[in-house]
């Protein structure tokens, strides 16, 4: 068992919650300096408990908690206030966010630059016009913040600058290949795209396209069998 500490007013969101015992929940927080943490809130599901109505996801929080196991006991939670409720589609992309964290993110491994990341694109999503721009951009730093990488600028092969006009086979630990274009186990990205990538733009209907492949193919490989629901749920309400 870890050292026992206490936490006060940390900033943080709600990831996920689970019911635990008759009146409690474990809830799953994103927070900007301790990282991803379960807290138990003890008394939550109870009709008057001041925990009830706060913790709630895409919203801003400042979190007391303390403790010292896996598992720390949330003190406090007070809402900061200043965020629109998501709904729509900006609900479905919201929830396609907390799932990679919550999969992906080690507890207690603190990342404020992508929790600053995350914060901003939770305020940008219910007055976004275009979704999938914001969402190849998070997971791009989703990926480099964990540090897996994303080499995106020479070719991992020969070193020499990507190339707009040129093919790339993408190998995964290693980065784009452009004598492995033909390797039909390999997504194959366009030089352009690449480059618009590394540049952090996603505005060309053909990097966005080609950009939603490969981040898949990495973020899928670093997932290995877990699946992602959020996924499945965009399938069906399209199929709809």
């Amino acid at each position: 068992m870890g050292q026992k500490q206490r936490v006060d007013q940390q900033p943080g969101f709600v990831l996920h919650t689970h019911p635990y015992r008759e009146t409690s929940l474990i809830v799953e927080v994103f927070s900007r300096d301790h990282g991803r943490m379960a807290l138990v809130a003890k008394g939550a599901r109870r009709p008057m408990s001041a925990l009830r109505g706060v913790l709630m996801a895409y919203q801003p929080l400042l979190l007391d908690w303390s403790g010292g196991g896996e598992v720390k006991t949330l003190i406090r939670a007070e809402w900061i206030g200043g965020q629109p409720l998501l709904s729509g589609k900006a609900l479905l992309c919201g929830y396609y966010l907390n799932e990679l964290l919550v999969k992906l993110l080690p507890r207690e491994d603190a990342h404020a630059a992508l929790y600053d990341g995350y914060a901003a694109l939770i305020q940008q999503l219910p007055e976004a016009s275009r979704f999938e721009p914001l969402l190849r951009a998070f997971e791009l730093m989703l990926l480099s913040e964990l540090g897996y990488g994303v080499p995106l600028d020479h070719d991992a092969e020969t070193d020499a600058p990507i190339e707009a006009d040129a093919l790339y086979g993408y190998i995964i630990d290693r980065g784009p290949v452009h004598n492995a274009a033909g390797d039909a186990d390999l997504p194959v990205v366009a030089g352009q795209t690449l480059i618009d990538m590394a540049a952090g733009r996603f505005d060309d209907p053909k990097t966005l396209v080609q950009s939603k492949a490969l981040l898949r193919h990495l973020i899928q490989h670093h997932l290995g069998a877990q699946p992602l629901h959020s996924r499945r749920m965009f399938k069906e309400l399209q199929a709809l």
